[in-house]
């Protein structure tokens, strides 16, 4: 069985890439930062004896997701699932954020997941199977002060897992939205929070290896989880 991941060198992507590597899943990351990605890699590769493969894409360029779907293609061969988890996120608003924000976001957190699965998706449509997680939002669902374009994206992000749901349902694949409220990932170390008011990047790994076992019958179409 074979899963991509991207944004898999921390935070919720390496949690999933760990659920997945106990149960033996042969693994394809991605992240920016290849060192960050080859300790990741290393450590799995190591502790669950699977293998892992690596490259280093910055999800927002288009060429670099296209040629990693391919190589990840050429490399494990048809995925079972991918978990389009790379993100760019800031607190802002439309009216007071940087100029150019909202293509930097739409360019991370849509285009990314939209390049990606439009590569490998031809493969898993001959082969009749597979599942697409996307981690969208909260932010996805609701309107906040200071959403800015990191919810305009989300949105956005939710919008396209809404419609490839209908499109792959004749396909036999299943196509998910995952909407965590806040989870504690490095993007809250120095904030003041401590890690027990938040989810934890487990709780989301956990709830995506759950939906990804049902039968075939068996689609969960949103995964909604808020801090409790």
């Amino acid at each position: 069985m074979v899963i991509i991941i991207t944004g898999a060198s921390k935070g919720i992507g390496r949690a999933v890439a760990e659920k997945f590597a106990e149960q033996g899943y042969m693994l394809v990351l991605c992240a920016r930062n290849i060192e960050h990605l080859q300790l990741t890699a290393s450590g799995l590769a190591m502790e669950y004896k699977i293998p892992v493969h690596i490259k280093a894409v910055d999800i927002s360029e288009k060429s670099e997701v296209i040629a990693f779907g391919k190589w990840a293609l050429q490399t494990a061969g048809t995925p079972d699932i991918i978990v389009n988890n790379a993100a760019y996120f800031t607190h802002s608003s439309v009216y007071n954020e940087e100029d150019g924000l909202l293509e930097k976001m739409m360019a991370t957190n849509l285009n990314g997941a939209y390049n990606l699965t439009r590569t490998v998706l031809p493969a898993m449509m001959r082969a009749g199977r597979g599942h697409i997680f996307n981690i969208c939002s909260i932010a996805s669902m609701q309107g906040s002060g200071n959403g800015g374009s990191y919810s305009i994206s989300k949105f956005a992000l939710a919008g396209f897992t809404k419609n490839l749901r209908e499109e792959m349902k004749p396909h036999n694949i299943k196509v998910t939205g995952v909407y965590p409220g806040p989870v504690y990932t490095e993007s809250w170390h120095g904030s003041g929070v401590q890690p027990g008011s938040l989810m934890q990047p487990r709780d989301i790994a956990e709830l995506i290896y759950t939906a990804s076992q049902l039968s075939p019958q068996a689609c969960v179409e949103d995964i909604i989880v808020k801090p409790f």
